[in-house]
């Protein structure tokens, strides 16, 4: 039994323990400030928690010292401490951020580690780029790759179209912060919430913008291979322009305390939801101009007895089918590891990946886009 640390105990921290518990093979320890999240936690012989401030840098490798793995489940803001921590403790490092600076920062603290660091495991960045991935080796040449993912409420009922199934603080940075993408064979950064097209997926119509973080390192990867490469968020239609009035016309990007205090307040949070997964790769082979699709919705289901979210359910499996596939030797123990490095049949049959083939997956199915 390998013991890992899971730092956060909100609604994704505790969904990784769980799925890690329940395998036999983990023995998990929840971290967080909270002692009252902490005390809502079951225990159980594969469940313990810890109490802990992870800014304190000591404490935090200490806590990790003689421990397999880290995954962090905690805000953007904490990614770097808690990288720092694992390489102080020689802790192999997981985590789930959207952020690219955070990211880029634990990418040159890899540089000199002798364990691996595996950030942005989770479905956007994450499953996504390994999904790309795999589609754009099938290609002698690429044209585009576009990739295209929400979580959306299955019942959407207020103005914006949306529940609250995902991290606020990370939906606003999201909203806020510059979008890196590939336009025209260039590396550039585009304006979040822009560049909005439309498209139907089984009949029903959503929108999509740019947000940032979504793409990972796939256009470092992918940069001078591909003329076109980017990332947007799938909403229902209507959505971007009010959060638009809200970030630009009413300020309150420069107030994100209070706009995470007024979407807490007034959006309802959900476990009746809906992940979907669109990625659509274009390019030459033999000689002719060919598009390949992957089309995938994943809901809510049940895990350990709970009725969880679907944002919950393939966030929390990514990372958990990432550390089996660490735990198992199939993929590197040492060094900065990409999402576009893990090779999607391996991800695919790892035993936490089931959750994602309860969606049929399928190439091309009834879609159709328009800018």
């Amino acid at each position: 039994m390998k013991d890992v640390i899971v730092i956060g105990s909100g609604k994704i921290g505790l969904t990784i323990a769980r799925l890690l518990a329940d395998t036999g093979d983990y023995h998990v320890t929840v971290v967080d400030r909270s002692a009252q999240h902490l005390a809502e936690i079951e225990s159980g012989p594969a469940h313990s928690t810890a109490k802990l401030d992870i800014t304190d840098e000591a404490a935090l490798a200490a806590q990790l010292s003689g421990k397999f793995a880290v995954l962090s489940a905690a805000p953007f803001q904490l990614t770097v401490a808690i990288a720092t921590a694992a390489a102080r403790a020689g802790v192999h490092y997981l985590d789930l951020t959207e952020d690219v600076e955070s990211t880029r920062q634990v990418k040159r603290i890899a540089k000199t580690a002798r364990i691996a660091f595996i950030p942005q495991c989770g479905l956007a960045p994450g499953f996504i780029s390994i999904v790309a991935s795999d589609l754009a080796r099938k290609f002698d040449s690429l044209e585009s790759v576009r990739l295209r993912v929400g979580a959306l409420p299955q019942f959407p009922s207020n103005a914006l179209n949306y529940n609250l199934t995902w991290s606020t603080d990370g939906v606003i940075n999201e909203y806020i912060q510059p979008c890196e993408a590939i336009v025209n064979g260039e590396l550039v950064e585009v304006p979040a919430l822009e560049e909005r097209e439309e498209f139907s997926l089984d009949g029903i119509t959503y929108e999509a913008f740019n947000t940032s973080g979504g793409l990972g390192t796939l256009c470092e990867t992918l940069k001078g291979k591909v003329n076109t490469l980017n990332y947007r968020t799938i909403r229902y239609p209507g959505h971007a322009t009010i959060m638009k009035a809200l970030l630009h016309d009413l300020g309150l990007r420069h107030r994100r305390d209070v706009l995470k205090d007024i979407l807490e307040q007034a959006l309802p949070t959900t476990v009746q939801d809906v992940v979907i997964v669109f990625v659509t790769v274009s390019g030459r082979r033999d000689g002719r101009l060919v598009q390949e699709t992957y089309a995938n919705k994943i809901y809510s289901a049940e895990v350990g007895g709970r009725i969880t979210s679907a944002i919950q359910i393939t966030t929390a499996s990514s990372i958990c089918a990432v550390l089996d596939l660490l735990a198992d030797g199939k993929i590197p123990a040492q060094g900065f590891i990409r999402q576009e490095d893990i090779k999607l049949d391996a991800f695919l049959q790892n035993r936490f990946a089931a959750y994602y083939g309860q969606g049929e997956a399928t190439k091309g199915r009834g879609a159709t886009v328009a800018a």
